[in-house]
């Protein structure tokens, strides 16, 4: 079994993993937290306080909730621009050895065993090699395929490695 296929990340590509890997820690979750409660602070002061307070806090959590992704977009749109590797397009194999990837005469080889984890979001495949890196996959590009590759990764790795949503099928 084996599925092979080309893509170019975009911009809004590497914009979603971004905010996919920003949200999903620990850190993520705490400034989510920490801007909510924030922004509860601001209705539930309001009148009660002096007003500077009650706009100190609506700052605050305008901060929390616009700025990280603000500036998570701009630093997506940087790296998209500042990586002529990015802006090619990777030809990927994905078999029962594990994950080829290939960008005119350079290649890469991640076997099943190397891979940290596989994440399958709503519009991405995301194919960790450790905590911080992944080959962002758009899941346009894999196309029907992709129960095929999920198939493949249930197959060869452990459970506890996947996070395949089955909505995302």
């Amino acid at each position: 079994m084996s599925v092979e296929f080309e893509t170019a990340i975009t911009d809004k590509d590497m914009y979603r993993f971004n905010l996919y890997h920003a949200y999903h820690g620990f850190q993520g979750i705490c400034a989510t937290l920490v801007g909510v409660w924030v922004m509860i602070m601001a209705i539930v002061t309001f009148g009660k306080v002096e007003i500077m307070y009650t706009m100190l806090y609506t700052v605050f959590g305008i901060v929390f909730f616009v700025y990280v992704p603000g500036s998570l977009y701009l630093r997506s749109k940087q790296q998209i621009r500042s990586s002529k590797a990015l802006q090619q397009a990777l030809r990927y194999r994905i078999d029962d050895a594990g994950v080829h990837v290939s960008q005119g005469e350079e290649t890469a080889d991640l076997e099943w065993k190397q891979i940290y984890k596989m994440v399958s979001t709503k519009n991405q495949l995301l194919i960790y090699s450790n905590r911080v890196n992944a080959y962002v996959i758009p899941r346009e590009a894999i196309g029907q395929q992709y129960e095929t590759v999920v198939g493949l990764a249930i197959n060869h790795l452990e459970s506890y490695r996947l996070k395949l949503n089955p909505f995302h099928v």
